[in-house]
């Protein structure tokens, strides 16, 4: 009789008995497949693996589809790896770079010396489709990092050479797609039939590879332009590709080569650049109007630095800023609106004072002094503490919030008079050609050690709360965003280097228990690519400082 160990399914609450040495898809079958869809990967002991790990020993074990972001980032990779073999086969002497996520879809170049056309676009996707047909495996290799880098340069991948060599690792995993390989943060589906849907079409001097919709997945996510977001995408690649920085690899050698300092002076002169641009354009559009500047963003977008970065070159303009935070309009917390899981919404727009808000707006434009409201988030009440606004004759209302470019909060004023600004972290840098960093991920890391440092929360409570925080997003902020006079990239090219001394010693307090120590664990996998950077050479009006500390301005 073969030798038998214990596992737990959480999906179906049920222990089973497996022969042991079973691999996760095996024993998902044998559990009773407890999911409506197609597993991508699963949550062992709360990290996350392949469908192809085995088991030697008694294991708690959680699987997951496309539905959650784990399982959909598994699929995305899966079919960057079929777009690039398939790429690679057709036009063998072009360069694919998978650039960043926009549009509901995944945006990338395909550098062969020209245009791609639209019949080209077609053989690809033609050929993708036979591949995903084939139902090839996807076979991970575990080497030497010596040998990877070997490996790599010689199949001309030095991106990838460069980043495995810069990080110091041991050892480097790739997978092998029929002969072709290729290396991914990340697991992989166990083949390529897995990929039920996809299709790629063109998009301004690229493409776009569009993905299932995460809760329907028989359809694919509708393509919504965002031609000012691609635009401001664009401008960051230019500038990191100007000062020789394609990817982390070449960050990480810029930092070995004590050029730490040169990275940083650029990045925040680049941010200084795109504020005192828009302060300007401000100052032309107060002389036709405009009274009231709007900023938004999602969490931890560094919109307060930027709303205080603003003011300043505001004043250099000759006018003068009167600043306003949404958060101060919450209403007192058991008036607070609640989701569909019966908890606080503090997302959402009804968890402002509506009314409120808006009378006190009404007075300020009038010229009227008011008695401005403090909104403590220790007791969950709105107090006073004798602060009063008024706007001068040279004034402009600068209103910083989530929900600053949603028409209904400012509806009773017209549009003339309003300049509205959208901050966000749109991470340009990548890890190599076929890694992007998502956005969400630079946002998160920000959050965690902002929570940590300055508000009392654990690693573990941030990312417990992140995926309500996500929904909120997507609901009140982002389908808004293209509403914008105005965007700022508060993402920086060295940013995830300085995090990562402070963001570190935060995730590894998450214990293995803990749910959230999958999210935890895979942060942790992924700041290893970066070389530190010490925070002593950051600016005090560094953007960055609201999240690490020791900056000029006062939160």
């Amino acid at each position: 009789m073969s030798e038998t160990i214990t596992i737990y399914c959480k999906n179906n609450n049920i222990y089973k008995e497996i022969p042991i040495g079973s691999s996760l898809l095996e024993i998902f079958e044998m559990v009773g497949a407890p999911l409506q869809h197609l597993p991508m990967n699963a949550q062992v002991n709360n990290k996350t693996e392949s469908l192809t790990y085995k088991c030697w020993q008694p294991k708690d074990i959680e699987y997951v589809d496309y539905s959650s972001s784990s399982g959909m980032r598994t699929y995305v990779r899966s079919l960057c790896h079929i777009f690039s073999k398939a790429v690679h086969e057709l036009l063998p002497a072009a360069t694919l770079n998978l650039e960043h996520p926009i549009s509901k879809g995944y945006y990338s170049v395909i550098h062969n010396g020209k245009k791609i056309d639209e019949e080209t676009i077609g053989k690809i996707k033609k050929r993708m489709q036979e591949i995903i047909d084939a139902d090839l495996p996807f076979q991970l290799k575990n080497v030497r990092t010596s040998e990877a880098v070997i490996l790599f340069r010689e199949k001309g991948l030095d991106d990838k050479a460069r980043l495995v060599e810069s990080t110091g690792m041991s050892y480097t995993s790739y997978y092998d797609l029929d002969g072709y390989i290729n290396y991914f943060y990340g697991c992989l589906v166990p083949s390529t039939g897995y990929i039920r849907l996809f299709d790629l079409v063109p998009y301004f001097d690229g493409v776009l590879l569009r993905v299932p919709q995460r809760n329907n997945p028989m359809e694919l996510e509708p393509v919504i332009r965002q031609d000012k977001m691609f635009q401001v995408y664009k401008e960051h690649l230019t500038l990191q590709r100007t000062v020789g920085l394609d990817n982390v690899g070449d960050l990480n050698r810029a930092i070995e080569q004590k050029r730490a300092s040169e990275v940083i002076m650029v990045s925040e002169a680049m941010q200084e650049k795109q504020v005192a641009k828009i302060a300007e354009e401000i100052a032309a559009r107060y002389k036709e109007g405009v009274r009231i500047v709007l900023i938004s963003g999602p969490s931890s977008s560094g919109k307060t630095t930027f709303c205080k970065r603003l003011q300043i070159q505001l004043i250099t303009n000759l006018i003068h800023p009167v600043g306003l935070s949404l958060d101060d309009y919450f209403l007192n917390r058991e008036d607070t609106p609640k989701d569909e899981y019966g908890e606080y919404d503090f997302e959402s727009l009804y968890a402002l004072d509506l009314p409120y808000f808006n009378s006190d707006l009404k007075k300020l434009l009038a010229g009227e002094e008011v008695n401005m409201p403090t909104f403590d988030f220790g007791t969950g009440h709105r107090i006073y503490r004798g602060q009063k606004l008024q706007m001068q004759k040279n004034s402009v209302l600068v209103i910083e919030g989530i929900h600053a470019l949603n028409p209904e909060l400012t509806s009773m004023i017209e549009d003339r008079f309003k300049y509205r600004v959208y901050v966000s972290v749109l991470t340009s840098i990548s890890l190599d050609n076929h890694n992007w960093i998502p956005t969400t991920d630079n946002r998160l890391l920000r959050r965690i050690v902002r929570d940590y440092r300055f508000r009392g929360y654990s690693a573990k409570d941030t990312i417990a709360r992140w995926p309500s925080v996500r929904r909120g997003e997507d609901k009140w902020i982002f389908p808004f965003q293209e509403n914008a006079d105005a965007m700022f990239n508060s993402a920086m090219l060295y940013e995830l280097a300085a995090l990562r001394k402070f963001a570190e010693p935060i995730l590894t307090e998450v214990r293995e228990c803990d749910p959230e120590n999958a999210e935890a664990y895979r942060l942790l996998r992924f700041l290893r690519y970066f070389n530190y950077i010490q925070d002593i050479g950051l600016p005090g009006t560094s953007l960055l400082r609201e999240f690490v500390g020791g900056g000029s301005f006062h939160y």
